[in-house]
């Protein structure tokens, strides 16, 4: 039997590594054009113009306090780490197919809509690993419609996006360890005060502009859920030195009312009631980005708490990388299940 051939894509937003004008403004346009519109009707011609001014601030901005985003290169690791831990995993699929593991972009290249097509060519089927725990029209979606697009109603037998990885149990507990192993002396030596933690991830849209739910699938409820449990389980943990866990959330300003509890609101609530330090984790994302290194570790800085820690992204840490390739085999696995199915079916007189 000839092996099936199978491409493992682990996408992302991403951001550019050069910061200049001219590569901003093709990724600020993207942006605009697949997410923004989905929550604003923008005339063509003010996409231009939006995506240059926003190209222009970030540039200034990012140039005057010497940021480079890291989120590529982050991606680009976690992508060798799948790779590897998908080879060394002994998996009965790897007698059965080749795997190929790839990293592509939604707004920079290689783009993940130029890339699928490629794809669709020299594989027998394509999984996509969208890297954001909690899927919404505008992180995860974003790469459904690029598939939806391309496959049509044929999708569901030769690609696969990855989803809900937000309610696995092992990455509750890769997430735990891995934070309180990041916690710094003066944090851990501050147990006779109160310390708070600021779980971090994007906000959503929870009413259009005329105060109504919105028609698109935002992931509100996901969101809620995901805090809620990441809460109760660090609390219950032996190794817990927090007294109060609050969600922090990274809102746009434009669309409707966003989610209202925000890095800003759990940080003055904090102070308002004593505490002597905060530790922020951004939860909601698998990787550090300009929202989370550079905007929410800004506010914590200026906060002005005595005590303060910015815990990174799960980013490349082993063990999140291996329980992410055994995600990934469940996911080929299944295609490779289906496909021999509808072969079978094919094969019978």
């Amino acid at each position: 039997m000839k092996k099936k051939r199978y491409a493992v894509v682990v996408t992302t937003y991403g951001e550019v590594e050069k910061v200049t004008v001219r590569n901003l403004w093709p990724s600020s346009r993207k942006i605009l054009k697949v997410v923004t519109r989905q929550i604003v009707k923008i005339p063509t011609a003010m996409i231009y113009f939006i995506a240059d001014f926003r190209s222009t601030r970030h540039y200034i901005n990012w140039k005057l306090n010497r940021y480079c985003s890291s989120l590529l290169a982050i991606n680009r690791a976690q992508t060798k780490i799948v790779a590897a831990a998908i080879s060394e995993s002994g998996s009965p699929l790897l007698a059965k197919a080749s795997i190929t593991v790839v990293d592509a972009y939604y707004f920079v290249p290689p783009y993940l809509d130029v890339m699928l097509p490629q794809l669709r060519h020299d594989y027998d089927g394509i999984v996509v690993v969208p890297m954001i725990p909690v899927e919404s029209a505008f992180s995860c979606g974003v790469a459904c419609q690029m598939v939806i697009d391309l496959y049509g109603d044929t999708s569901f037998s030769k690609v696969k996006v990855m989803s809900k990885l937000w309610q696995k149990d092992r990455l509750h507990r890769i997430y735990i360890e891995y934070l309180f192993s990041q916690l710094s002396a003066p944090v851990r030596l501050c147990k006779g005060g109160k310390i708070g933690l600021v779980l971090v991830i994007h906000g959503t849209l929870v009413k259009n502009r005329a105060g109504n739910p919105p028609k698109l699938f935002t992931g509100l409820e996901e969101t809620i859920a995901f805090f809620e449990v990441m809460k109760r389980k660090i609390m219950a943990d032996p190794e817990n030195i927090f007294h109060d866990v609050r969600q922090g959330c990274m809102n746009h300003s434009t669309g409707g009312e966003w989610t209202s509890d925000t890095i800003e609101k759990a940080l003055l609530e904090f102070k308002r009631e004593g505490y002597d330090g905060v530790v922020m984790f951004p939860y909601g994302f698998f990787a550090d980005n300009s929202e989370t290194e550079y905007d929410a570790c800004k506010e914590l800085e200026q906060a002005g708490f005595p005590v303060f820690q910015y815990v990174r992204c799960i980013n490349d840490s082993p063990a999140f990388g291996r329980w992410l390739a055994d995600e990934v085999l469940d996911e080929l696995q299944a295609l490779f299940n289906l496909q021999s199915a509808f072969e079978s079916v094919a094969c019978k007189p």
